[in-house]
């Protein structure tokens, strides 16, 4: 969670990511002879609240995020335990070892990497969600203005929004008046029930609302710049470059593209894998 990075900064951390990272052919294995430094469980903090990546359903935690950190978790042999956890407290849980991992829709921005060590798994874009036929005449952030706009806490969606504000101030133009919510569901449910014009999150969760509300929403202008997303390691651990190369292998041999397929998200996927 989630977007809005500059685009220079964003590529020159994800070419420092990517030395880092390792890749070739000489890079750490994700064999179970390494399984011997990976723990048992591995347990992932998790925000549950951003459909289709995680959720809870039916009283367990599903999404594709859900299937991935099972699948790195096989691949590394060891087995997957989720732990929910707030997005607001996620990053200090990892710091202060409550987890072994991130995989929360987490969007790679300079910020975050200077506490955690990310491996990149998917590529992700922003949208805006209105009512259909966007009685509201939503079309970009600046559109705004004067507006109401749900979204998540924490997220670099909210982020996008008060930095909007700031221009919009600086315009002499009404501000965007800004409903922030601890779950991503409590920011949809804001939009589903009247309550705003907008909601502000990737766009993983805006397609699944738009799906399963059955044409009530549309999408508000074009999406927003796409990046990268990763799992989260605390920095000098040597389980980073292990769940790196193991997001390798599950697109080398398939499994990543089959679990993005089951959520309807393939267009997600690494370009470059």
């Amino acid at each position: 969670m989630k977007r809005l990075l500059p685009l220079l900064a964003l590529a020159a951390l994800i070419s420092t990511l990517a030395a880092c990272g390792g890749g070739g052919g000489s890079s750490d294995s994700t064999s179970t002879s390494a399984a011997s430094s990976v723990p048992n469980p591995l347990v992932y903090c998790v925000d549950t609240t951003y459909p289709p990546a995680e959720s809870i359903v039916n009283g367990s935690a599903a999404g594709y995020d859900i299937d991935i950190a099972n699948a790195i978790a096989k691949q590394l042999g060891s087995t997957a335990q989720i732990k929910t956890t707030g997005f607001t407290v996620i990053i200090p849980a990892l710091l202060h070892k409550k987890c072994d991992a991130i995989i929360s829709s987490m969007t790679i921005t300079p910020d975050r990497a200077k506490q955690v060590h990310f491996s990149p798994y998917v590529d992700v874009g922003a949208f805006l969600m209105v009512k259909k036929g966007n009685p509201s005449k939503v079309t970009d952030l600046a559109s705004l203005s004067g507006k109401s706009a749900a979204v998540e806490s924490s997220t670099t969606e909210l982020d996008g929004l008060n930095a909007e504000n700031k221009i919009l101030d600086k315009q002499g133009k009404p501000q965007i008046t800004i409903k922030s919510y601890p779950a991503d569901t409590s920011a949809a449910a804001a939009i589903q029930a009247g309550k705003v014009d907008a909601y502000f999150a990737d766009a993983p969760p805006v397609l699944y609302y738009i799906r399963t509300t059955h044409g009530k929403f549309q999408t508000a202008g074009e999406q927003l710049e796409t990046a990268p997303e990763g799992i989260a390691t605390r920095k000098g651990d040597p389980l980073g470059l292990k769940i790196n190369n193991a997001i390798q292998a599950l697109y080398l041999n398939g499994t990543m593209k089959t679990i993005l397929a089951k959520w309807q998200a393939s267009q997600f996927a690494l370009k470059n894998k």
